[in-house]
C-alpha cells in the first residue's frame, strides 16, 4: 500500500484530455459516411423515377442537390462558418436528393432553386444546422412550394407504360387528352391524375350497398396494385415504385442506419385504420394495400420519418412517433381536403418529438424513485 501511494499519479493533460457527456460510444460511421449510405439505398428510387418519368427526371435531381449545395455554402458564407467543412460532410447534397424525389417530374427548375432555399435556410441552418433541425429539411420544402405553388406541384406526369388505349385510361386522363392522343395530335406536354387524386375526386358513399363495394374498384384491382407496386403510376419522382423504395429500405436496415420500428408500425397504422374504414365503409376509402402502394407513405416512412435527426432515439417513442404519423396520414387522407398527408403528419409529429421522448425515456441503470416523506 505504502509503495502504491507514493507513486504519483498523473491525469491526462492538454490534447489528451477529452470530456464528452454520454454515452460514450465509439463507431467508424462519420456523418459523411451516414450520408452516403442513404444517397447509395436511394439509388434505386432514382433509378426507377428515370425509367419511369424520363431523364428531365435526373436533371431535377441534379439541380436540386446543387442548388441545395449552393444554399449551404451561402449560408456558411455570410455566417463566417467554414463552408468546405459544411458542405463536404454530405448533408445538403442529400436533402437535395430528398427534395428532388418530393418533387413532380416536370417542376420547373426555378422551384427546385426556391425549394432548396426553404430547405437549407428555413428547414436546417436557422435552427443551428445539421443536428439541431426539429423537421425534416425536405418535407419543410415540401411543404412550402405545396402551399405557394399548388398548381405546379400537384400537375403529374403519366408514367411510362400508362398508355391511353388502357381500358382503364379514363381513370388517369380527361376526355380531352384521350381524344387528342388518340388523334395523334402533339402535344406540349400531357398530365395525368394519381391514383389517390383520382379517390379524392370519387364521391363517397356511406352505407354498405353493391354500389359502395364496387365504388373503388377500378383503381383498386389486383392489376392495378402490381402496376402500383412497380411503379406505373403518376406521382412524384421517388414515391413511385414501392419495389425499388423496399430495396432501398433494406440496404438502410442492413446498414444499421434506421429503426426498424418507424416505417413498420407507421406502414401498419395506415393498414389497420384504413382497413378498418374499407370495412364498415368501403364506398368511403378503398382496402389497405391501396393505400400501401400509392402516393408517398413508403417513402416518407422509410427515408423521411427515419431521420436521425426529427425522431425519437427511444424504441418506445419511435412506436409511438410511427403510430401518431400513421394516424394523421389516413385521417387527411379519407377525410382531408389534400389526398395525401405523408408530408404533413411526419412534420407535425416532428414538433412532437422532444415530448415523445421526455415521457419515453428509460430509466437509468440504477435509479431509484424518491419516496415522499409523510409529514
Amino acid at each position: 500500500m505504502s509503495e502504491v501511494s507514493n507513486q504519483e499519479i498523473k491525469l491526462p493533460v492538454g490534447d489528451r484530455l477529452i470530456i464528452s457527456s454520454s454515452p460514450h460510444i465509439k463507431d467508424s460511421d462519420s456523418v459523411r459516411r451516414i450520408m452516403f449510405k442513404v444517397i447509395l439505398a436511394l439509388l434505386p428510387a432514382c433509378a426507377a423515377g428515370i425509367y419511369f418519368f424520363g431523364f428531365r427526371s435526373a436533371l431535377v435531381m441534379l439541380f436540386t442537390m446543387a442548388f441545395c449545395v449552393g444554399a449551404e455554402a451561402l449560408w456558411c458564407y455570410f455566417a463566417k462558418k467554414p463552408v468546405i467543412g459544411n458542405i463536404s460532410d454530405g448533408s445538403a447534397a442529400l436533402t437535395g436528393l430528398l427534395l428532388a424525389l418530393n418533387l413532380p417530374p416536370q417542376v420547373p427548375y426555378w422551384v427546385c432553386l426556391i425549394g432548396a432555399f426553404l430547405a437549407i435556410w428555413l428547414g436546417k441552418q436557422i435552427f443551428g444546422g445539421i443536428g439541431n433541425n426539429p423537421f425534416n429539411p425536405a418535407l419543410v420544402a415540401r411543404v412550402g412550394l405545396l402551399i405557394a405553388l399548388p398548381a405546379i406541384m400537384t400537375t403529374w406526369q403519366p408514367a411510362r407504360g400508362m398508355s391511353v388505349d388502357q381500358e382503364n385510361a379514363k381513370l388517369w386522363y380527361s376526355p380531352k387528352t384521350i381524344e387528342e392522343l388518340k388523334s395523334g395530335k402533339a402535344l406540349d406536354a400531357v398530365s395525368c391524375a394519381t391514383p389517390l387524386g383520382v379517390v379524392g375526386t370519387t364521391k363517397k358513399i356511406t352505407d354498405k350497398s353493391s354500389a359502395a363495394e364496387d365504388n373503388f374498384a377500378a383503381v383498386s384491382s389486383n392489376e392495378q396494385m402490381f402496376e402500383y407496386f412497380l411503379g406505373r403510376k403518376g406521382g412524384c419522382i421517388g414515391e413511385t415504385s414501392v419495389l425499388a423504395l423496399l430495396i432501398g429500405g433494406i440496404m438502410l436496415v442492413l446498414f444499421n442506419l434506421i429503426n426498424w420500428r418507424v416505417p413498420v408500425i407507421y406502414i401498419g397504422t395506415v393498414a389497420l385504420f384504413a382497413g378498418l374504414v374499407n370495412y364498415f365503409f368501403p364506398g368511403v376509402t378503398p382496402p389497405p394495400l391501396f393505400h400501401i402502394l400509392t402516393g408517398g407513405l413508403v417513402l416518407g416512412a422509410v427515408f423521411m420519418a427515419t431521420d436521425m435527426v426529427t425522431s425519437p432515439i427511444t424504441g418506445t417513442g419511435c412506436v409511438v412517433f410511427a403510430f401518431g404519423c400513421g394516424v394523421i396520414t389516413t385521417v387527411i387522407r379519407i377525410w382531408g381536403n389534400y389526398p395525401e398527408g405523408v408530408s404533413f403528419s411526419i412534420l407535425f409529429m416532428n414538433a412532437l418529438v422532444p415530448l415523445i421522448d421526455r415521457y419515453c425515456t428509460v430509466r437509468p441503470f440504477g435509479y431509484v424513485t424518491k419516496r415522499r416523506i409523510r409529514q
